[in-house]
């Protein structure tokens, strides 16, 4: 009795979710995705648990024109990615010291995409503690703390060091993930700039 509470529960709250995730993968540079949740009923009582009498699976059209298809075998990294922050912002409470952890959410994107999900990660850190492992510098830029994490190895040993980075080190960290080992003056200079632009806008 109650899986069918919850189940019942879940499809009714389901096109609310929907509705969100369009939206916020539209600022997501996946203006024209659609997405559904469809369920299947399980057959025997066996499968039955507290997490309902159901199975859920998000499907997904990332272009228009297209079917929705499962997400699991359809969706690219940089799609999966975006997705995944969607659906964390989408399911966010406001409850106080909350802590939001993204690991690599830039896999697999670039450009204005990684640019809006930048700025899309700055938003959240208006209300909660974000804390985002990321290649992208157009991501890095939007954080108001930058630490870089760094692996060596001594006698044998593989060790991991994580250094926090102020002022013209922050800068130069970003440079360097713009071109690698060699910085110039103008990418140090486009870094800076990148670093003074007015991210909550």
């Amino acid at each position: 009795r109650l899986a069918e509470s919850l189940s019942k529960k879940r499809q009714a709250i389901a096109p609310r979710l929907t509705e969100r995730l369009e939206v916020l993968l539209g600022e997501l540079a996946m203006e024209n995705a659609r997405c559904e949740f469809r369920f299947v009923q399980k057959e025997s009582e066996s499968g039955i648990t507290e997490r309902g009498v159901d199975q859920c699976e998000l499907y997904l059209a990332p272009n228009e024109g297209e079917e929705a298809r499962p997400l699991a075998k359809i969706a690219s990294g940089g799609e999966l990615s975006r997705i995944m922050l969607a659906l964390k912002t989408a399911a966010c409470s406001d409850e106080a010291g909350k802590t939001l952890v993204f690991d690599e959410v830039d896999a697999g994107i670039g450009g204005e995409a990684a640019e809006r999900v930048g700025a899309k990660l700055r938003h959240l850190a208006d209300r909660y503690q974000v804390i985002c492992v990321t290649h992208l510098p157009q991501i890095a830029a939007h954080g108001t703390n930058h630490h870089l994490v760094s692996k060596s190895v001594t006698d044998g040993r593989t060790t991991t060091t994580i250094a926090r980075l102020d002022g013209e080190c922050r800068a130069a960290e970003i440079a360097r993930m713009m071109t690698g080992t060699r910085v110039s003056g103008n990418v140090l200079r486009t870094a800076r700039e990148l670093l003074t632009q007015d991210h909550k806008s």
